[in-house]
């Protein structure tokens, strides 16, 4: 097979990837839910395109932050009638968290090398229990997917030039989309460090590192000399491993944390203390048994998890509940948090990481050098155990996505949905001066639509 056929069909594989991906996650938001415009999105966001411009919008900072993603998803919304604003936002913002998947795929390829494994994991981002709630199909939270794709990218190394060009071009968007991928910024190291002596591949990372450090210093500067609305919060560390037990292992498994909360109540913590312990424990195995940039990794998602866990309690008065004191009642009530989904996310990809690890572990033990553990064998039985244990998380995991393939709960299944008021708008618009507004119903704002692009988005459609 040549070489040229090999790109082909690799470059075929990360597409058919991307459009599963971007599949699943329109339909796992159900019809209501992505054709209703959320927050930021139909509020100022909205605003900010129609005040500013496209351009003069992109990196205005907002809650003391850049949001190149989120305001770009926007313009790009802005060229359709305006009618199809909600359904072109919901759109986008999907397939570009199943270009996120494809991406996993493609940078893992280094540290996940099974194919399947690979599979499983460029899936995390559509396939978490809890992702539809509230970070999917909608602008306002493409910022946790930037924040999940920053470990990957940061430590990756490109294999040719338009793969660098592509890194650097990925790493502003990431960058000046979540000011918490500052926190990866370490693992360029991981890029740079010579590994199998391959120095070419570290030189072709310095676009990338370039790129994101610009990125950075733009979100840190921008978050020292902008003020935030939002007030913060004070948790305890009882609170924060509470919360982190029900919020982020606890959505691990189910996307109804209410049956989480029931089983609290019925059986105690322990029902989320013991299964934090055995991830912890192939964490920790598999941690001990990769390579060396495989070790850093894990420990990166794995501590990340935990850390963007604890800022947003920290940064945000809203997500810092009394978990460890909360009442039965409160639990059974309990909604997924858009604070948990990051730290869900980091969580599973490590816990994929380290199932892949103990899977291949025999291929690490078998290099000559000294970037793993050495394994001392026993007949082989320690290796078979360890790729058992593997295989059984990886299937564990898998499990838990069975239910999920579906639409699942979010904050949008009551609606309103956008076009059907736009459409009843047009008669309103018409007996008005054209320079006036219309307010428009979204979740759980409004947005007041120009009487322009209404009877525009009329004219578009032949009704007259």
């Amino acid at each position: 097979m040549t070489r040229t056929t090999t790109r082909l069909r690799t470059v075929l594989g990360v597409v058919v990837i991307a459009l599963a991906a971007t599949a699943t996650a329109w339909v796992r938001l159900g019809p209501v839910a992505r054709g209703t415009g959320w927050a930021e999105d139909t509020g100022l966001f909205f605003r900010e395109h129609l005040a500013l411009g496209p351009l003069g919008s992109l990196f205005h900072p907002y809650a003391g932050y850049l949001h190149l993603v989120p305001r770009l998803v926007v313009d790009a919304a802005f060229a359709l009638p305006i009618d199809r604003y909600a359904l072109a936002v919901s759109l986008v913002c999907c397939a570009l968290v199943g270009t996120v998947c494809a991406a996993l795929f493609v940078l893992a390829r280094d540290v996940v090398r099974p194919w399947p494994l690979r599979l499983v994991l460029a899936a995390v981002p559509v396939l978490l229990p809890t992702a539809p709630w509230e970070v999917t199909g909608n602008a306002a939270n493409l910022h946790t997917f930037a924040l999940v794709l920053a470990p990957w990218l940061f430590s990756s190394r490109p294999r040719t030039r338009w793969g660098a060009a592509a890194a650097a071009v990925a790493a502003v968007l990431v960058t000046c989309t979540e000011v918490q991928a500052v926190l990866f910024l370490p693992l360029l190291l991981v890029a740079w460090w010579p590994r199998d002596g391959d120095h070419r591949a570290a030189r072709r990372a310095l676009p990338m590192a370039v790129a994101a450090l610009a990125g950075g210093t733009a979100q840190v500067v921008t978050a020292l000399v902008t003020a935030r609305a939002s007030r913060p919060g004070h948790p305890g560390v009882t609170d924060v491993v509470a919360g982190y037990l029900f919020s982020v292992v606890g959505g691990l498994g189910s996307s109804h944390l209410g049956a989480v909360g029931r089983a609290v109540v019925a059986h105690g913590w322990g029902v989320l203390v013991v299964p934090a312990v055995a991830l912890l424990a192939v964490l920790v195995v598999a941690t001990l048994r990769g390579p060396w940039w495989t070790r850093v990794l894990l420990v990166a998602l794995t501590l990340g998890s935990a850390v963007v866990w604890g800022a947003a309690l920290v940064a945000n008065a809203s997500a810092d509940a009394r978990w460890s004191t909360a009442a039965p009642a409160e639990l059974v009530a309990a909604t997924p948090s858009r604070y948990a989904a990051a730290a869900g996310l980091l969580l599973t990809m490590a816990v994929v990481v380290a199932a892949a690890t103990l899977v291949d572990a025999e291929r690490h033990a078998a290099r000559p050098t000294s970037d793993a553990v050495p394994v001392t064998r026993s007949g082989g039985t320690s290796h078979v155990v360890r790729a058992a244990v593997g295989w059984v998380v990886v299937a564990a995991l898998v499990t838990t996505w069975v239910g999920a393939v579906g639409p699942g709960p979010t904050t949008r299944d009551g609606g309103p949905e956008w076009q059907p008021q736009v459409q009843r708008a047009v008669t309103l618009c018409r007996a008005a001066d054209r320079a006036a507004s219309v307010p428009i119903r979204t979740a759980p704002w409004a947005a007041d639509v120009p009487c322009a692009l209404v009877l525009r988005a009329d004219r578009s459609t032949g009704h007259r």
